[in-house]
């Protein structure tokens, strides 16, 4: 159990496992100490990644997933700079710093946002006002005019309608005037008349003209109900659209406007904080273990093989 603990210590941290395992235990428990607070920090951000995923990002489940696996890979090879460098090298060890200041304060913000996500959603109910301030009255213009058009076009059918009414009613038949020639047998011209009466041939056009004002009152009843429902479908969007800038506006004014607040997110700033720079901190003050020694004297080794190559060129 515990040689599969320290294999796995290695992979995360990139540690030779044959060398260490010929070690003093003072090794192996450096080991496990780099394993047990690298473990920390990668269960806390893929928490933080499954949570942007799905909120932000709008994943699905396994989209999450792989949010949380990619966090925690870029966590491991951030840590890895730190474990696997020399404690002497300071501009390493400062470009850490940096990165661990912005990574508390993201993580920190990504979290905040749920935990205090029911006051951020009723402190959004005030904005929301004022957005949908800005956003109803040019969609109602643009639809009060359109159903300003189809009423005109409504009442332009309608009068169509009750003219080809009205001379249907007045005219029901229609006179047909049919003229033949012909000629006797002397070649004389006759010229017979024949009148026949047929129903009005513009009653066939009512039932049409009937059917197309029903459908253009259909369409007016639904832009008239989307005007009614105008507001709501607004902040129905609005909502829909959760947006990081503007939850972040939100979270500024709360931390801003509440002292409870501001020391909560302090407090979780300090404790991701300290997470982020425990392995930085204890790289700075560990002290030198046989391991240590042992990738000293491979190096020294592989010098001096460097060295008597290059005189035997000579």
């Amino acid at each position: 159990m515990r040689n599969g603990w320290l294999k796995f210590g290695c992979f995360l941290t990139g540690i030779n496992y044959d060398i260490l395992s010929t070690c003093s235990e003072l090794s192996k428990k450096r080991l496990l100490k780099y394993t047990s607070a690298l473990l920390i920090i990668c269960l806390l951000w893929m928490v933080i990644g499954y949570a942007f995923t799905e909120r932000y990002l709008k994943g699905t489940w396994y989209m999450c997933l792989v949010g949380s696996a990619a966090m925690i890979f870029l966590i491991i090879q951030i840590e890895r700079q730190v474990i696997l460098s020399s404690k002497d090298n300071r501009g390493l060890q400062v470009f850490r710093g940096l990165i661990a200041m912005a990574m508390a304060l993201i993580g920190t913000v990504i979290i905040d946002q749920h935990l205090f996500k029911d006051d951020i959603d009723k402190r959004k109910l005030f904005s929301m006002d004022a957005e949908v301030e800005k956003i109803l009255p040019g969609r109602a213009k643009e639809l009060k005019r359109q159903l300003k058009e189809m009423d005109s076009v409504i009442l332009s059918k309608e009068s169509e309608r009750k003219f080809i009414a009205d001379d249907v009613v007045k005219n029901p038949f229609v006179a047909i005037v049919e003229q033949k020639i012909s000629y006797d047998s002397s070649k004389n011209k006759i010229v017979t008349i024949s009148k026949t009466k047929v129903p009005n041939p513009k009653a066939g056009l009512l039932e049409p003209m009937d059917k197309m004002i029903v459908s253009l009152r259909g369409e007016k009843a639904k832009k008239d109900s989307l005007l009614l429902g105008l507001r709501p479908q607004i902040e129905a969007d609005i909502k829909a659209n959760v947006g990081f800038l503007d939850e972040l506006d939100v979270m500024v004014d709360l931390l801003t406007e509440s002292g409870v607040s501001a020391c909560a997110w302090s407090i979780w700033f300090a404790f991701l904080l300290g997470l982020e720079l425990f392995l930085l901190v204890s790289k700075l003050y560990e002290t030198e273990t046989d391991y240590d020694r042992r990738m000293q004297q491979q190096m020294e080794l592989h010098y001096r093989r460097i060295d008597l190559l290059k005189q035997q060129a000579e």
